[in-house]
């Protein structure tokens, strides 16, 4: 019995020892199969498995997909390509309603308004053009408008100014350009043939420069009309009228009588000859007025028409 036990012991370790006897390794593992410990039946099994015929015809493994993971595959490429074939109509029917060409422009269109944005990296809105039915309107910090030759700036605007740069600005309004307030130019000119008008109709209309106002008409007659009162006057200076005939019309006259007193009226005395000649007067306050001419002068501080005056 203990030669039988020791044989079989003997036979048992052999047994672990095979490594084509894997099935010892699947109960323990590699490592423990000399620390393992294994019962008489376990063994007998082992050993009687072993000792049957093993066939040698190698054995043939299938590679590739194969069952539902094959159909599911072919359905994804399906649908892959039926994604691809819908975009691409999407597109062509995008560019034909877009009318969208090689040679024509670009064209968008919307029923209510095209709003083009950009922004920075941070995604924060940089400048925005929105055109709608009612107004165009552009949000920016410097909106610029550029010769598409020489790229010069024919309008810029900011928030602190607005620069026009073209070389002539033409208001065609009937009311003309309305400025709420001052209006700096080195220049104002009419067109050619045209007449140049400063009209203030229910206010005053002033003209000041440090320098002086010159105001000048090389071909022509200048006017000034006033309904009441036209004041020219000069604080330091004088007052210079320079011209071959200088003519002050309705200027009040007074009649002269042989008591050297005067009346005020509009004419001489019918019963006097017609008086031709007169000596042109001026009143304390400054006031003028025309007295007929004598041997010697004939005005009167002390005439009606000073008086009155």
């Amino acid at each position: 019995m203990d030669r039988s036990a020791n044989l079989d012991t003997e036979e048992l370790k052999v047994q672990v020892f095979k490594p084509r006897d894997w099935k010892f390794s699947l109960l323990c593992g590699w490592k423990e199969a000399l620390l393992c410990p294994m019962t008489r039946e376990q063994y007998i099994l082992a050993t009687q498995q072993n000792n049957l015929p093993r066939t040698e015809h190698p054995q043939f493994y299938p590679v590739g997909i194969y069952g539902w993971r094959k159909r599911c595959l072919y359905f994804f490429v399906l649908l892959l390509l039926v994604t691809m074939i819908v975009n691409l109509a999407m597109t062509i029917w995008i560019l034909k309603v877009m009318n969208f060409t090689v040679d024509s422009p670009l064209v968008l269109q919307s029923d209510r308004n095209v709003t083009v944005n950009a922004r920075n990296h941070m995604g924060q809105l940089t400048g925005q053009l929105t055109v709608g039915a009612d107004a165009v309107e552009a949000q920016c910090k410097r909106f610029e408008v550029r010769a598409s030759d020489s790229g010069k700036i024919l309008f810029s605007a900011d928030e602190d100014e607005i620069v026009i740069g073209a070389d002539r600005l033409k208001v065609t309004g009937t009311e003309g350009a309305v400025f709420g307030h001052s209006v700096e130019t080195p220049h104002i000119r009419a067109e050619p043939s045209q007449d140049l008008k400063l009209e203030s109709p229910t206010r005053s209309l002033v003209m000041e420069a440090p320098r002086g106002v010159q105001v000048n008409a090389a071909a022509g007659d200048l006017k000034a009309t006033c309904r009441k009162e036209l004041h020219l006057q000069s604080t330091e200076g004088e007052i210079f009228l320079n011209a071959d005939t200088i003519r002050l019309g309705n200027l009040p006259v007074g009649s002269f009588s042989s008591s050297s007193s005067f009346s005020s009226s509009s004419s001489p005395s019918s019963s006097a000859p017609r008086q031709t000649i007169y000596e042109l007067c001026a009143c304390p306050n400054g006031k003028l007025y025309l007295s007929p001419a004598g041997a010697a002068s004939t005005c009167q501080s002390s005439s009606n028409i000073c008086l009155w005056s």
